[in-house]
């Protein structure tokens, strides 16, 4: 070996050393960034807890999310973020930003705001109490997601500005996640068109994410209107042509039409409108329909059975009908680099400690509803790769953000397993130390996984390459709405003229209570017998 040789080798040594040091010194302040960004959510944990009681509190269905929306944007507005409010059409809809310094990638924080109807229900009670009966209640515990993004965003820019990392920090809601209506709105009007990655929270009972084809369905939610001719019902009914006959037709021929779909098909309506008074012939009627289907092709497909029978249905009851599409969902495809990110966070967070009184908590619920009494999960899951024979499932319309923009969804711990979904039942915990601990678990992944992608490009241009290379090599956002279609805001007007006003006596008042269960004299945990045979749960997971 030549002296040459030696010295050159000597250098390339060096250097090799020398890149090993410095990529062990990032690797130790990337994780002294982190233990800093945990600390600064245990530090928040009463904000957690305050705003996810206060969300709790006001109640909105989709559309009508306003004291929401307002109290969540004041907050950050508060905080140094600049609001842009009214987005995409829809009064409740936002998006909120903060920016350090120059250049840097753009995280993108979003989760839904939207209640369920008839879902009122008294916080930590193991049984049946409404706070207003009829009323609309967070019976799917979206009460807590904005909680777990805000605090994690704030944690993060304390950080940012003392290392001077440069970034912005991106905060927006799922306005009407329940309806399926506001995601693709968001998505069109550009919302996430210089996002570099979207972290999506969403509350379950255990703390977890999945990559790949999200084994749901993506929807297309349609309202078919017949319109035809009134008469009397009893004199002259012959003079009539019945909208609401044009209806009946459309299930009917639907209805039948169901033994020829594929198995992992789902589809669901409601008659919106069956006319005024029975002694009078319908001249207009509605049904609303909701078409799940696994892509995009399949969906476009039972939408167009869906107008084919319609149109049969307008033939026979000599009506004619129109329809709207109201909103859309895309089936899910979520990033892999990202998710395996926040899945080694995930097991560095862990999940909350549950205290013995919280189990018998949980079990009671359980209990109560005829459901397995297996308490609150205790064991981490696996990080979910997509299914290998993928079945029918819900839908979300972070499906369409994900299309546009790598994207994951981070499940926090903040409700109690087992539960129906879509029900007064999974408003119990939401607004008790079950959901404050499970937001302050989630607020420490995404405020973890967050600060990787601020920091480690590398990250960045996997997600990226996965999202260009794997997930849209072959197949496409496919928009299924129409340039003309817009937000149906009018949605649950009435539901919210008529409870908003019974609901406002219950809003939490954090500056004189120092928890939601305080305000309402309720004891924790309450492990007393329903007071007659508890009412039995029954509904569904997802949207």
């Amino acid at each position: 070996m030549t002296r040459a040789t030696k010295i050159r080798n000597g250098l390339l040594l060096g250097i090799a050393a020398l890149a090993g040091t410095a990529a062990h010194a990032q690797a130790v302040d990337t994780a002294a960034l982190k233990t800093r960004a945990v600390a600064g959510v245990d530090a928040r944990a009463k904000l957690a807890q305050v705003i996810t009681d206060s969300v709790f509190s006001f109640s909105e269905l989709g559309m009508h999310e306003v004291e929401t929306s307002k109290y969540l944007t004041a907050l950050l507005e508060k905080n140094g973020f600049t609001i842009e409010r009214g987005v995409a059409g829809m009064p409740t809809a936002w998006v909120a930003k903060w920016t350090n310094g120059t250049g840097g990638p753009e995280i993108a924080l979003g989760s839904d705001l939207d209640c369920i109807p008839k879902a009122s229900q008294k916080p930590g009670v193991p049984y049946r109490d409404p706070l207003v009966a009829g009323a609309p209640g967070h019976g799917e515990g979206h009460n807590s997601g904005q909680a777990v993004n805000i605090v994690a965003a704030l944690a993060v820019k304390d950080i940012m500005i003392k290392e001077k990392i440069p970034g912005t920090l991106m905060l927006w809601p799922g306005v009407a996640e329940e309806l399926l209506a506001g995601k693709a709105f968001l998505v069109r009007a550009g919302v996430f068109k210089d996002a570099d990655a979207v972290l999506f929270t969403h509350v379950g009972s255990n703390l977890g994410t999945r990559w790949g084809f999200s084994g749901g369905t993506g929807l297309v939610s349609v309202e078919y209107t017949f319109k035809g001719e009134a008469a009397h019902s009893a004199v002259a009914p012959w003079k009539g042509r019945s909208a609401l006959d044009g209806v009946e037709l459309m299930d009917v021929g639907w209805n039948f039409k169901r033994e020829h779909l594929r198995p992992e098909q789902r589809s669901h309506y409601v008659i919106s409108d069956g006319g005024d008074q029975p002694n009078v012939v319908p001249p207009l009627a509605s049904v609303w329909y909701y078409f799940r289907e696994q892509t995009f092709d399949q969906i476009k497909n039972l939408y167009e059975t869906g107008n084919t029978i319609a149109q049969g249905a307008a033939m026979m009851s000599f009506t004619t009908v129109s329809h709207r599409l109201l909103g859309s969902a895309a089936p899910g495809h979520f990033n892999r680099p990202i998710a395996e990110d926040a899945e080694a966070n995930i097991k560095a967070v862990g999940l909350p400690k549950w205290t013995d009184e919280e189990q018998a908590f949980a079990k009671l619920v359980q209990k109560n509803i005829n459901a397995p009494q297996d308490g609150l999960d205790t064991e981490l899951g696996d990080l979910r790769p997509p299914p290998a024979n993928p079945q029918s499932g819900p839908s979300d319309d972070i499906g369409d953000v994900s299309w546009n923009v790598p994207t994951i969804v981070v499940s926090y711990p903040a409700n109690i397993p087992n539960l129906p979904g879509h029900n007064w039942a999974n408003a119990i915990a939401m607004a008790t130390p079950i959901a404050h601990k499970g937001v302050v678990a989630g607020a420490k992944v995404i405020a973890m996984t967050t600060l990787d992608l601020l920091t480690k490009p590398e990250l960045r241009t996997a997600a990226k390459s996965y999202f260009t290379d794997v997930q849209t090599k072959t197949q496409k956002y496919v928009p299924m709405l129409a340039a003309d279609d817009k937000p149906p805001i009018e949605l649950n007007t009435d539901i919210m003229a008529r409870y908003a006003p019974q609901l406002k006596q219950y809003y939490y008042n954090p500056a004189k209570y120092g928890t939601y269960l305080q305000q309402l004299g309720i004891k924790w945990p309450m492990l007393d017998t329903p007071p007659g045979k508890a009412e039995p749960a029954k509904g569904s997971s997802a949207g």
